[in-house]
């Protein structure tokens, strides 16, 4: 009972709250109304309502404000709040008092607040660089949106950064190099692991480090509405141009309450790639839809077709018109694969 209380009082706060997205029926996400959000960027939403076993909670990732859906409503609106604790509560004798929270912060591991300490306080944004700099000029030059700029971060110094997390992941610090960095977030918005992306040749192109081992390399979580059709992509710079999208960050991705004609995988097109030909063989034994590309398209990735002067919109169009499941999937993907496996 509850939890139905708890959802039919979130649903009534929901056009107060600006960005309101529900992601699912434990998840809710929005520009938290307590600090206001990001000031540079009007499309970061930091603030989650989420569920704790029976009770729902809210944390904004900017300011850091932590509470219970009790207060988080008191704060938004003294009167709804007396209705909610009088109709959640009914059931209570006068002389119970109005029932404690013991709300705990949720437990992050040691390298996610080493990481927030010393890592991501240190960097700059994208959106912070000036125009004229390198690092901004290739992400502008790669063609990634704008809005994403303050979701991506430059350091100049990859191993010095990679060991304030890990101490003594690199003890010959003479190679060290600058590179692109690319946060991975949780569902609320908990940083997991970041990627590294090289500027120049250095090897491997990119690197991730895994900040708490028990979760997949997942990227966009923190953005994606499971209600919603969700595609998939291998690289996280792919995924930034379609709506709706997560990356697998090249490892196998299979979305557990999600229907399978509710996703699409996009793979890069190399056709001659015997691990990503079966890994498109495993998504259609999942049922699942699978944009294989044309033959007329050489472009070996998402970004590669932006860059070769297609606008997002006809991306998605693409995709669309090529997106197939089933025997069709099957027909085609036998047709574009140029290996045995």
């Amino acid at each position: 009972m509850s939890s139905y209380i708890d959802l039919k009082y979130i649903n009534s706060l929901s056009s107060r709250l600006k960005q309101f997205k529900k992601k699912n029926e434990r998840l809710y996400n929005f520009r938290c109304p307590h600090c206001g959000d990001s000031k540079k960027s009007k499309l970061k939403t930091r603030g989650y309502l989420y569920r704790v076993r029976n009770d729902m909670f809210f944390k904004c990732h900017n300011c850091g404000m932590g509470q219970n859906l009790a207060n988080f409503i008191k704060f938004l609106d003294v009167k709804l709040y007396e209705q909610y604790i009088l109709e959640r509560y009914k059931s209570s004798t006068p002389a119970t008092p109005e029932p404690k929270f013991d709300f705990k912060p949720p437990h992050f591991s040691e390298g996610y607040t080493q990481l927030l300490a010393d890592w991501i306080e240190q960097l700059n944004t994208i959106e912070e660089l000036p125009d004229n700099h390198p690092a901004k000029k290739y992400v502008i030059k790669r063609k990634i949106p704008e809005k994403y700029f303050d979701i991506l971060y430059y350091t100049n110094e990859f191993m010095v950064t990679v060991n304030k997390c890990y101490e003594n992941t690199y003890k010959d610090l003479t190679k060290d190099h600058p590179r692109l960095i690319i946060p991975f977030y949780d569902t609320i918005g908990n940083i997991f692991a970041f990627q590294g992306r090289a500027f120049f040749n250095e090897q491997p192109k990119y690197l991730t480090i895994k900040l708490d081992e028990t979760k997949q390399k997942i990227y966009g979580l923190e953005r994606v509405n499971f209600q919603k059709h969700i595609y998939i992509t291998e690289g996280p710079l792919d995924s930034l141009f379609i709506d709706n999208c997560l990356a697998a960050a090249g490892a196998d991705l299979y979305l557990r309450n999600v229907l399978p004609k509710d996703i699409t995988y996009i793979f890069d097109n190399e056709p001659r790639n015997v691990e990503i030909v079966k890994r498109m063989y495993k998504v259609l034994d999942k049922n699942c839809n699978l944009f294989i590309w044309p033959n007329s398209i050489q472009s070996k990735d998402v970004n590669d077709l932006i860059l070769s002067g297609k606008t997002i919109l006809e991306v998605q169009n693409i995709i669309s018109n090529n997106t197939h499941t089933g025997l069709s999937a099957l027909n085609e993907l036998n047709n574009w694969k140029r290996c045995k496996i």
